[in-house]
């Protein structure tokens, strides 16, 4: 047998293997469970005049510490000052700031200005907590 049969006959083989895996694996993914999760609905539809069923997370079951707040909602802005956001444990930003009173401070904070955002994003956060973590970023 020449040198190019071999390998014709060789081609074929693998190719038959390669095939009959490829198989096998598909095979594998035909459970029924399977195909029910890949056709699983992704969303759903309601008429108008129904309620929609929406999921929401779930609300927070206490007050949050400001610790909590600001390393969740307002570490990104003030721990880099970013759009000229005052740095935690700087005093000279701060100063300026402080001297307004801290009903301005809080009132800013609260309702956002200049480049601060209301409550910076959290929108689920009570006035008292947005104070909370005004005063413990000062106290830093």
């Amino acid at each position: 047998m020449s040198a190019k049969g071999i390998f014709l006959r060789r081609l074929a083989v693998s190719a038959v293997t390669a095939l009959s895996l490829i198989g096998a694996a598909q095979a594998a993914d035909m459970s029924e469970e399977a195909i029910a999760e890949r056709i699983a609905p992704v969303g759903s539809v309601y008429l108008d005049g129904e309620a929609p069923v929406l999921e929401t997370a779930a609300a927070p079951s206490g007050p949050r510490t400001g610790e909590t707040i600001y390393n969740t909602f307002c570490m990104a802005c003030h721990s880099t000052g970013v759009a000229g956001a005052p740095k935690v444990g700087d005093a000279a930003a701060w100063e300026p700031r402080i001297a307004q009173g801290r009903d301005i401070l809080n009132d800013h904070a609260i309702n956002g200005f200049n480049g601060m955002p209301a409550k910076g994003t959290c929108m689920d956060c009570s006035d008292d907590e947005i104070i909370a973590t005004v005063d413990y970023m000062i106290a830093q």
